[in-house]
């Protein structure tokens, strides 16, 4: 259907704000959304992705700034003129058309003469064209959401807006609906934009994500360099899980990896590790700034007699064990008081127990450093 069309140019926020009456929903951001990519807008309730999603889509007017498409402003123009379409989480779909009038609406109000040809390609691509003559409550929840997919689609838009649309499904039927998405993107070349609170989904789908707060832009980047190398303790624990040791300062031996210092315990983090700018001199948090030393839980290793020596070690009480599945996860408590995750795969190996008195250890180079006023 659209696999030989040209790739729609980026998507460009600039400064763009909304204010309401008594707060600020979207607070001026930056923002460039490669043209084909699948960009996901990823954020607690409340933080503006939303609102933000509801600018680009021509549905709610900024306060200021601008809203580039290619070439074209497209700030203050109305949305049924935007070569953008939105799939919402409630499918909005026509209970008395069949799902191939629904999918071919929007041409047939544009009087196109090929309009059935065109819904068929459509509901081809989304895997449902033997459903073509049903009603839409004669489908699952999973099938009604891609209708909905294919009715955006087949207008051919440079930009499809996709709010939170797998949010009504059950976990198993979201996870599918995860993967036919990213199919779908990869086949029709439209740039799509996935506004989701779920930071597994954001990261599943797309290329690159975008962590908003209050309104503002925290991180943008691809999914791994993001949970690897979080900028802040905001995506460092929205993005998943971590471990956060407040550190005292640094020494500096020289080389590739510094000591880092955390409750009287020198732990060698690489160099490379350090956040963008920091100074590495004897000793580093000035008093309006917190220091961080972040390890994911998986990435922590309970350590046995006849493992190798760990170049970090921490010793600590198991107080819990949860066992999952695929992998168990303890609380570890330290000297300290503060509790620390772990994440082991259940692999056959010895699994600790609580009580147990553990020694963890990790590698330098899977650990990050985080330093914010915060």
């Amino acid at each position: 259907m659209a696999t030989t069309r040209a790739t729609p140019g980026d998507l460009k926020l600039v400064q763009l704000t909304r204010n309401f009456e008594d707060f600020v929903a979207v607070a001026g951001i930056d923002l460039v959304v490669p043209g084909g990519s699948f960009f996901a807008l990823l954020g607690p309730s409340g933080c503006g992705k939303t609102t933000t999603l509801r600018m680009v889509a021509g549905l709610e007017e900024p306060t200021s700034g601008q809203i580039l498409l290619g070439a074209d402003d497209i700030t203050g123009t109305r949305a049924y003129q935007r070569k953008v379409n939105t799939v919402f989480q409630s499918y909005a779909l026509f209970p008395h058309l069949s799902v191939l009038d629904n999918v071919g609406f929007g041409l047939r109000q544009r009087k196109m003469g090929d309009w059935r040809r065109r819904a068929m390609e459509a509901l081809e691509l989304v895997k449902l064209a033997d459903r073509a003559k049903q009603r839409p409550r004669q489908l699952s929840g999973g099938m009604q959401q891609r209708v909905a997919l294919a009715r955006a689609i087949v207008n051919e838009p440079d930009v499809l807006l996709l709010d939170e649309p797998l949010g009504a499904l059950d976990l198993k039927l979201r996870r599918e609906m995860q993967i036919e998405l990213k199919r779908i993107q990869q086949e029709v070349g439209i740039t799509f934009i996935h506004v989701t609170h779920d930071q597994e989904e954001a990261m599943t789908m797309a290329d690159t994500v975008a962590v908003m707060r209050a309104g503002r832009l925290e991180q943008v980047g691809a999914p791994a360099d993001l949970y690897d190398h979080p900028a802040t303790t905001f995506v460092a624990n929205f993005l998943g899980q971590s471990n956060l040791l407040p550190l005292e300062g640094f020494s500096d031996p020289g080389g590739e990896f510094v000591t880092a210092h955390a409750h009287g315990i020198g732990l060698v983090v690489e160099r490379a590790q350090l956040p963008a700018g920091m100074v590495v001199t004897t000793q580093v948090a000035a008093v309006d700034s917190a220091v961080h030393l972040g390890i994911r839980p998986e990435k922590l290793r309970i350590l046995g007699p006849n493992d190798p020596p760990s170049a970090n070690r921490l010793g600590g009480l198991v107080t819990d064990a949860s066992f999952n599945g695929v992998a168990t996860t303890y609380l570890v408590s330290m000297p300290w008081g503060q509790e620390l995750t772990v994440t082991r795969p259940n692999d056959g190996s010895p699994r600790a127990h609580r009580g147990d008195e553990v020694t963890l250890g990790w590698d330098p180079n899977q650990a990050f450093v985080l330093a914010e006023a915060d």
